[in-house]
């Protein structure tokens, strides 16, 4: 079967990519390939509002599956209510989106190189294009060193409605265990229900079986009562303790667009990824006619800029997962749920302020300051490890 002709070929068709066929598709044919014959099952990826800005929510809002107008989180003695939006998109949600685009047709096989004009097939076979970005997902590089934060959830169907209005990002009043492990909860209508075993550690693995219990007797706990299991998503996605960006990008090609956790593009701290995959979206609209070379220059430029502004969040990864023993977690969490809600949201948005700096790093810290003394940056300079 011969490809359809296209103006951008993606090796990859994970969200980052998705989201850029959706951005660019009116103007330019985009071709997705994928090894997988669905990239995007078994997944939901969330946002705040503030994480985004008007113009990007109005061309991401086709792709949204469900939104809400508040989020609470859940500690042992204090639990609270954020007044900050939510909404969430899902693999149902973004599919039928790009699949309701007439410019953009997707192929399943397995990439094994890209250059700056087309990717090559493991069946030897070359796809060319105006362009070929490279979105195929995150893979270890000595210039990052990260921990973990690890999940399985299920879309539950409940016999009765479950009671919440809003979602519930962490519920941390349940017992900790291989690290800091919570509880997250999207009420998509009265009777179904996202529940999802969360949780920061320092190691990448997760039993399947063993979250499955704990969602059963974390359901069963709450007096609900599960009629169908409709769908699980499980992942493992990297939390970032150092990184040196410039060694990064002095290792990849200098004229090949990559975007998404191939480019780490996340925030190091919370993980999430939708609004660098937003950004690198609007990036590859307003250059992407100028050529391979130029977008790869702005994308990367962004990344490197990005990197700079986010050495504070590594920072607090670094103090979560070094400076806290890992039963010491829930309360770093704790504490931070306890400051000013505009703070919070510009620390998921990676804008905090000086000032938000400051206090989240002031007062009585929740870890051993000599401890947290060692997470500070040898030489003004993080080095990996």
């Amino acid at each position: 079967m011969t490809p359809p002709s296209s103006d951008i070929v993606i090796a990859g068709a994970g969200l980052s990519a998705s989201l850029a066929a959706m951005r660019i598709a009116p103007a330019a044919r985009v071709l997705l390939v994928d090894q997988k014959p669905d990239p995007l099952a078994g997944h939901t990826w969330s946002f705040h509002d503030s994480d985004i800005d008007a113009g990007q929510r109005a061309w991401l809002a086709p792709a949204i599956r469900r939104a809400w107008d508040g989020q609470d989180v859940r500690f042992p003695g204090y639990g609270r209510q954020l007044r900050s939006g939510y909404a969430s998109l899902d693999a149902e949600s973004l599919g039928a989106t790009l699949r309701a685009l007439p410019n953009v047709a997707t192929l399943q096989a397995r990439v094994t190189a890209v250059d700056a004009r087309g990717i090559t097939l493991s069946d030897g076979q070359r796809i060319e294009a105006g362009i070929a970005i490279d979105a195929r997902g995150f893979r270890p590089h000595p210039a990052i060193q990260i921990r973990f934060q690890k999940f399985l959830g299920q879309e539950l169907r409940l016999t009765g409605p479950h009671g919440l209005t809003r979602p519930v990002i962490m519920d941390a009043t349940v017992p900790q265990q291989d690290g800091y492990r919570f509880f997250y909860l999207l009420p998509f209508d009265d009777n179904r229900l996202l529940v999802e075993a969360t949780y920061y550690s320092d190691a990448a693995h997760l039993s399947a079986d063993r979250q499955r219990a704990g969602i059963a007797d974390y359901v069963a706990a709450h007096g609900w009562e599960i009629a169908e299991v409709v769908r699980e998503e499980a992942g493992v996605l990297p939390i970032t303790l150092r990184f040196d960006a410039h060694a990064f990008w002095r290792s990849m090609p200098s004229d090949i667009p990559t975007i998404g956790l191939r480019a780490l593009r996340f925030h190091p701290l919370t993980g999430y990824s939708l609004p660098h995959a937003m950004r690198s979206a609007d990036l590859i609209a307003r250059h992407w006619q100028q050529g391979p070379r130029p977008l790869a220059k702005a994308l990367r430029r962004d990344c490197l800029q990005d990197a700079a502004r986010q050495g504070f969040y590594r920072l607090l990864s670094r103090m979560l997962f070094e400076a806290a023993a890992p039963d010491e977690r829930r309360r770093v969490m704790e504490r931070f749920y306890r400051l000013p809600e505009p703070l919070i949201e510009r620390l998921y948005a990676g804008q905090s302020t000086l000032t938000d700096k400051a206090r989240i790093l002031t007062g009585r810290p929740p870890v051993p300051v000599a401890r947290a003394l060692r997470c500070l940056p040898g030489k003004l300079k993080e080095r990996p490890a």
